[in-house]
């Protein structure tokens, strides 16, 4: 396993473009091998749904009432996770992506330890997700964290919903 300390985690990145532009560049990667995965691959930014390319055009607006975290291997962007505002008690984790480069160094695993921290740090009760049924490399994780699956809040087929109470 690589040194962990070539890579830190921060909350909510300053301004600097090189850290936006990485994160944009991780949406962009996440939002992409998504919609392959799902059979519906697409040739680039302009052929995602809105949503997906507002969030990578401008994720300081898109996730302004939210807590994005940011893996760092020097100045680059090498993982993110988002964390949304707190809603009845729950928190809930979305887009965790880990650069491939970079995987196997426990950069997701840092990334989720910290927002449980940040749940924990707020009092939030409860931390959910949901997470495609073929990501098997990410329940596994989700599981060691201690989330287990619950009742589906999501129509989606194929979407497995996860909860950890704190």
């Amino acid at each position: 396993m690589a040194d962990q300390r070539e890579v830190s985690i921060v909350r909510r990145p300053g301004r600097t473009l090189s850290v936006e532009d990485g994160l944009g560049a991780l949406l962009t990667a996440y939002h992409l091998r998504t919609e392959a995965e799902k059979g519906q691959p697409v040739a680039d930014v302009d052929a995602l749904p809105d949503r997906y390319r507002a969030e990578i055009s401008d994720p300081r607006t898109a996730f302004a009432d939210d807590v994005v975290l940011v893996a760092l291997s020097g100045s680059a962007a090498v993982g993110c996770l988002v964390v949304t505002a707190p809603a009845d008690g729950q928190l809930e984790i979305k887009r965790l992506w880990t650069d491939p480069a970079f995987r196997g160094r426990g950069v997701a695993s840092g990334l989720l330890g910290e927002a449980l921290a940040h749940a924990a740090e707020i009092g939030a009760g409860a931390v959910r997700l949901s997470v495609w049924k073929w990501r098997t490399g990410a329940i596994a994780l989700y599981e060691r964290f201690g989330f287990a699956v619950t009742e589906s809040w999501d129509d989606r087929a194929q979407l497995v919903c996860m909860e950890r109470t704190l």
